[in-house]
């Protein structure tokens, strides 16, 4: 039985294809969508404990996917990343409901931390 669920919502297919194989080694379970729109049909099949979101996606940008997310799944810990320099991210505030923001290239054991931390119900 795995750890958690999450999904995984990033544009990078490489990327998620790739944390998704690194993560079933480490007994997450883990899924992924490529786009916002995606996103929000596989949540409505349900059972994911944390979401990972890419700020900039195509068409339904990170931030509208992240509004949806808390008006209709607001128990379910959302952690943005964002492959943006850390200038622009120093400026840029922590979106209200978002659990935690990191930054690319995340390292995979920091992501795992804070997802389980996530999951486990830690405040940030």
């Amino acid at each position: 039985m795995a750890e958690f669920r999450v999904l995984l919502v990033d544009d990078e297919e490489e990327l998620v294809s790739a944390l998704v194989e690194r993560f079933g080694y480490r007994d997450i379970e883990a899924e992924y969508a490529l786009d916002g729109h995606s996103a929000m049909r596989m949540m409505q099949a349900g059972g994911y404990d944390v979401v990972v979101l890419d700020l900039k996606l195509p068409g339904m940008g990170g931030r509208e996917v992240l509004r949806r997310l808390r008006n209709s799944y607001p128990n379910v810990p959302v952690i943005m990343i964002t492959g943006h320099g850390a200038i622009e991210f120093e400026q840029e505030t922590k979106p209200d409901g978002v659990y935690d923001y990191l930054l690319k290239p995340v390292q995979l054991d920091d992501l795992i931390d804070r997802m389980r931390e996530a999951v486990s119900g830690n405040e940030r």
